[in-house]
Parts: C-alpha cells; sequence; structure tokens
C-alpha cells in the first residue's frame, strides 16, 4: 500500500477506505526493524487484540521498536519514490534486450516482473549467475524472474544489477 500510494499520488486513506481492515507492514520498503500497523474501527482492533493473545503474538516493552517504525513512517514513505525510480533503470535496460519481454508500463513501483523470451536461458540458470555477482532474482517461473529494489539498495547498485543482466543475457 506505501508504494501504490507513493507511485500513485492516492491518498492513504482512500485506499483503506477500500476494506474494513488494513494490515501494512512497517519493515517492507520503510526499513523499520519489525512490525506492523493494524487500521480499523475500535471494535475490529479490541476483537484483533484478543486473537492476538490467544496465538500468543503479544510482546512486552516494545517502545524502542514502536519509535523504529514511527521514524520510517515519517523519514522513509516518500523515499520509496528512489526504490520505483531504481527499478524503473533495471527495467529500462531489460527492455531493450531482445531476449525480454517486458512491458514498461507494468514497472510502476519497486517491482520488476520479466520474462525470458525462446533463446535465452531459463529462468533458473539467469537467476543462478546473477546471484553467483550478487544479484538476488527470484524465479516466478520456467521463464519468469521478479527483480525488487528497497531501502538497502543504492543507485550504483541498480546501474552494476541492469549491466550484470545486460551481460548474462547477451
Amino acid at each position: 500500500m506505501w508504494n501504490a500510494h507513493v507511485a500513485t499520488g492516492v491518498p492513504l486513506a482512500e485506499y483503506g477506505a477500500l476494506s474494513d481492515t488494513v494490515s501494512v507492514c512497517l519493515s517492507k520498503g520503510l526499513g523499520a526493524p519489525v512490525g506492523s500497523v493494524l487500521v480499523s474501527s475500535a471494535e475490529r482492533i479490541a476483537r484483533a487484540r484478543i486473537l492476538r493473545k490467544r496465538y500468543g503474538a503479544g510482546m512486552r516493552q516494545v517502545g524502542i521498536l514502536a519509535a523504529a517504525g514511527r521514524y520510517a513512517l515519517d523519514h522513509q514513505l516518500t523515499r520509496l519514490a528512489d526504490d520505483h525510480a531504481h527499478a524503473r533503470r533495471i527495467a529500462q535496460v531489460l527492455a531493450t534486450n531482445p531476449r525480454v519481454e517486458l512491458d514498461l508500463a507494468t514497472v510502476q513501483t519497486n517491482i520488476v516482473v520479466f520474462r525470458l523470451r525462446d533463446g535465452a536461458p531459463d529462468a533458473a540458470t539467469v537467476a543462478e549467475r546473477a546471484r553467483e555477482r550478487g544479484v538476488l532474482l527470484y524465479v516466478f517461473g520456467a521463464r519468469t524472474l521478479r527483480a525488487v529494489t528497497h531501502l538497502d539498495v543504492s543507485a550504483a547498485q541498480v546501474a552494476r544489477a541492469g549491466q550484470i543482466l545486460r551481460e548474462l543475457l547477451g
């Protein structure tokens, strides 16, 4: 939801209004060490607290973690646009490769999903070769891969990843 908000400009409250309850993660994308926030009515939150305790998910003395989550919300939300720009740079490199099928219009956040055309190595081979060179890709299928950028990926690393993928795919 954070990434969709930053990419589209649609207010978080507008996304939240689409559901009775929303759970958002503070660590994914925003860089907090742990944590999620549940947003709902007072009644639903009270019910969720009871269920959390029943399942043994309560924590004590979490003030320092809450502070990290607060910092992430205050300082990392708008920074997600950097992740989106980084993903776009990788996608632009991939889209120019004749062995790759990728619609640039689908790259709107920090996720790049691309398909390897016939004649290119299979997805598992590309992922393994990329991993050996420090680029992590997720295999979605025999010929489909996903790349994700995040807080810990710099512009220099994005450029290097693009170069490595260009070399691997010929």
